[in-house]
């Protein structure tokens, strides 16, 4: 379960949301005082009564109705403007309530939830002219707009750090690839609009028309030359983000990441890239990792204890790729495609623990193979391998927080799951959420054993541990006969009726004693002749007492062109970076900062309506929209990245608000305002009954889209 965040963060943006509603209902307030109309409340927060004020009562705990009360024997309300002038008391009473989800203003003859409320008081809301009421009405929209700008301008003049415009990994199979966009690219414009930061960029494919192509214009680095290309790319619906993509991530830097929860997982990372391989010697001074000698295992005693290391890993930096300085982790996956496997040299920075020098592991790039037929519930849709062949499945991680701690352990490799002989990736995640409450029966291999297990799968259909390939494991997992679109393309060993769970011997003649040796031994042979027509493969089938088969993978044009196409990448991939970033920033001239902050507010307001038309349209997904627990949880994210970003933050939030409130929802100022241009054109309001049943349906809608919000919040917090 993820955390909502810290309790100071919590506080923080529930401060900063409070002020966002309170300088809303202040506009209310101010323009409705100008307008002489008489307000009998103004209130912070929904609601019990916490603190109260009222000129004449001062300060007190809960409501300054009760002593009125007990003066007069009336309410605040019942009390004429003569008669509170006597008793110097205050019209209104000035309130922080219990729940900071919004707040309201207390005019006179005028109730949101009852729309026929009148007063024959000549203060009151009704008898103000038409106008006026107007400028009442639409004061706190204006002002959540102004607060945005000064918001925009004070992070502008300070500087924001945002993720850059510069691809990173491009998704096989995805719109961004099969329009040529490479990693390391950075996007400028799009449809001539400019693109400063990589939100901007997905922001666009979100809010992009079914089936049109983006216009992008992209900075390529081809040596020491830059070059400017335009292409073009059709977004489309991903599943996993619940609207538009072009299936790209933002570009890494070279500093590793320090999120607490992604640090568990970077032990078995490490150990795999080859951090632990390096002799001691290598490390002046303290350890690296900034852990004791007497925490240390390992057979060169340079690997810390696993414990030891989620607990007090702090964070390093790339400093060195091949002897030459590294500014964004491009440098090491460049290295990569010339290390042909092998190691790459590298030198880090760790923080408390000095430089080091280490040799990072290379790991294939494997190909595509992507389902003819993909089951609608499937999270992915292809999977990795070569010539059809798919490794197994490997249990990367089990945290101590999941249901199958105890019963699985980390490294585990999947053989069995219900009745699925050794299940693909896509097959073994859809078992498991077919299991979701009960048991699934599995048999792994644990340090050469098999063994059977049976935990239980949450009710979300998960187990709670992490998934990878056994790249390890020269094991398939069941081969694909075809892959690609329908009706599919046959693969290399469609011919060979391999059974899942086939042990691989060797690959012409090499003894294969994982996939990186397949691997390698394929790229060898083909570069070796580039039309090489077939290759020999030796394997064991799982039956009993079985003799070693050696037969031919038969290449043709096609299969040897992607072959050819395969490459090395970094063990170490630029997931575990902090994304590469970009300062925006008005250099501390305050006329710009006012500038951008027009520009920033003007998008934003653009964004929200676009937003609410790809909704209707179905390109953004109702699991996408968040309501105030969505957006307290962000904002304690985003309060960790510091002050600035909180206050670019909350200026969105006001943006945002401003747009929700003047939709034409009875409930909302948008729906008061209709009534009021209703009023002005026909010289009458709505009839009652019609406001009562605009005001119920508008409730309805507000109702069920903070019961929609409010679960799409706390699944995301659950899941």
């Amino acid at each position: 379960m993820e955390i909502l965040g810290t309790g100071a963060n919590i506080l923080l943006v529930l401060l900063g949301f409070g002020i966002l509603v309170a300088i809303h209902e202040f506009g209310h307030f101010a323009a409705a005082k100008w307008a002489g109309v008489r307000v009998d409340g103004f209130a912070v927060g929904m609601g019990p009564v916490i603190l109260a004020y009222r000129q004449g009562i001062g300060i007190r705990f809960g409501s300054t109705e009760p002593t009125i009360h007990a003066r007069t024997g009336k309410r605040a309300m019942q009390l004429t403007d003569s008669e509170l002038k006597n008793l110097q008391i205050g019209e209104t009473e000035y309130s922080l309530r219990a729940l900071p989800l919004g707040g309201f203003v207390r005019m006179l003859g005028q109730d949101d939830l009852d729309p026929t409320a009148a007063s024959v008081d000549p203060r009151s809301y009704t008898r103000t002219p038409i106008w006026k009421r107007m400028i009442i009405v639409s004061a706190g929209v204006t002002c959540n707009i102004f607060l945005a700008i000064a918001m925009f301008v004070v992070a502008f003049m300070i500087g924001v750090r945002f993720e850059a415009p510069i691809v990173g990994a491009v998704m096989p199979a995805d719109p961004a690839a099969n329009a040529g966009i490479q990693a390391g690219d950075r996007i400028v414009a799009i449809d001539g609009a400019s693109i400063s930061t990589f939100a901007d960029l997905q922001i666009a494919a979100a809010m992009g028309k079914p089936n049109e192509a983006l216009r992008m214009t992209i900075e390529r680095s081809v040596g020491s030359q830059t070059q400017t290309i335009q292409l073009n790319v059709t977004p489309k619906h991903s599943e996993a983000a619940g609207m538009m993509s072009i299936g790209i991530a933002p570009a890494a830097s070279t500093r590793l990441t320090t999120d607490s929860q992604v640090i568990p997982f970077l032990y078995g990372v490490f150990n795999r890239a080859g951090f632990w391989n390096h002799a001691p010697d290598a490390m002046p001074g303290k350890n690296v990792w900034g852990i004791t000698a007497a925490n240390l295992s390992g057979p060169n005693g340079t690997a810390p204890d696993r414990e030891s290391f989620d607990k007090n890993f702090r964070g390093g930096t790339l400093l060195m790729v091949d002897g030459n300085p590294a500014t964004t982790y491009t440098a090491l996956d460049d290295a990569s495609l010339k290390s042909k496997g092998q190691p790459i040299a590298t030198r880090w920075s760790f923080v408390d623990g000095g430089e080091s020098d280490i040799a990072i592991n290379c790991v294939p790039v494997w190909q595509i193979l992507e389902y003819t037929e993909k089951p609608p519930q499937a999270f992915i849709d292809f999977e990795q391998g070569i010539f059809g062949l798919t490794p197994l499945v490997r249990i990367g991680r089990v945290p101590a927080t999941s249901g199958a701690n105890g019963i699985l352990m980390d490294d585990d490799v999947i053989l069995r799951a219900a009745d699925i002989a050794g299940p693909r990736q896509m097959e073994f995640r859809l078992a498991v959420q077919e299991h979701a409450g009960k048991q699934i029966h599995l048999r792994v291999l644990r340090k050469g054993q098999e063994i059977d297990c049976a935990p239980i799968v949450g009710r979300d259909g998960k187990l709670g541990v992490e998934i990878a390939n056994a790249w390890e494991t020269p094991i398939i997992a069941r081969p694909f006969a075809v892959v690609g679109p329908p009706p599919g393309v046959p693969t290399g060993v469609a011919a060979l009726d391999l059974m899942p769970l086939t042990r691989i011997n060797a690959i012409n003649g090499q003894t294969i004693g994982d996939w990186n040796d397949l691997f390698g031994v394929v790229r060898g042979a083909l570069s070796q002749n580039l039309g090489l027509s077939q290759l020999s493969i030796k394997t064991t089938p799982p039956t009993p007492n079985a003799a070693a088969e050696e037969r031919m993978i038969q290449l043709d044009s096609t299969t040897r062109n992607s072959l050819a196409t395969l490459r090395w990448r970094p063990a170490l991939g630029p997931e575990w970076f902090m994304p590469a970033d970009v300062v925006l920033s008005a250099g501390g001239n305050p006329l710009r900062a006012i500038a951008m902050g027009f520009t920033e507010t003007r998008k934003m307001v653009m964004m929200t309506y676009l937003t609410l038309d790809r909704l209707f349209r179905g390109t953004v997904g109702v699991s996408q929209l968040r309501g105030p627990v969505g957006i307290v949880h962000i904002g304690t994210r985003i309060a960790d990245r510091g002050m600035t970003y909180l206050i670019f933050f909350l200026a969105m939030i006001s943006v945002n608000l401003a747009v929700i409130n003047f939709l034409p929802i009875p409930i909302a100022d948008g729906g008061l305002m209709v009534f009021l241009i209703y009023e002005k054109l026909r010289g009458k309001p709505p009839s009652p009954s019609f406001q009562n049943g605009a005001m119920l349906a508008g409730l309805v809608l507000v109702g069920a889209l903070f019961a929609v919000t409010f679960y799409n919040d706390v699944m995301r917090l659950i899941t």
